[in-house]
């Protein structure tokens, strides 16, 4: 599996991640991942659907709460072509948790937790940490890559506007 340094820092500190690239124009990769309630869930049946992805290192930390929320907020706006994914490293019983603290009823929050096998088709899996590196992806209802932001410092938030922008142009 291909490593990529200088992308991503953390407090200033670089890091590596693991995964080919995924760039604009690319196909979604199907990947499984854990729901809330343990099941799998494969990516493809969102397909249809525009989807915001929003990768975070853990819900249980500032920024990830503060972006989780925010998407939530927003998906409740954006209508029923739109699915708003939260995925991270974190497992499901942490995150039904945490949606169940935060009244986050307009999102999915899906784990990657058993396989990073989301992490390293994005090419997000954090090497020294085994977490997703903040970033945002938005797929088109065919599955395609319309949008692409990770964001180099993982204590930052996203730029949410343009995830947003890049979402409403694909309804």
């Amino acid at each position: 599996m291909p490593e990529r340094t200088d992308i991503v820092t953390f407090q200033g500190n670089p890091l590596t991640l693991i995964g080919d690239e995924i760039k604009v124009g690319d196909k979604l990769p199907d990947c499984q991942l854990v729901g809330n309630d343990l099941s799998p869930v494969q990516l493809s049946s969102f397909k249809g659907k525009v989807c915001i992805i929003s990768c975070v290192p853990s819900l249980d930390t500032p920024v990830c709460d503060l972006q989780t929320k925010r998407f939530n907020e927003e998906a409740g706006k954006l209508g029923d072509d739109v699915a708003v994914i939260t995925v991270s490293m974190d497992l499901p019983f942490a995150q039904q948790r945490w949606c169940g603290n935060s009244n986050a009823e307009n999102i999915t929050t899906l784990s990657d937790y058993m396989t990073a096998e989301l992490a390293q088709a994005l090419g997000i899996l954090i090497k020294e940490l085994r977490l997703l590196a903040r970033s945002v992806f938005v797929v088109d209802k065919q599955g395609v890559m319309s949008y692409v932001q990770i964001v180099s410092e993982i204590t930052n938030e996203p730029d949410y506007e343009e995830v947003l922008k890049a979402a409403k142009e694909m309804v």
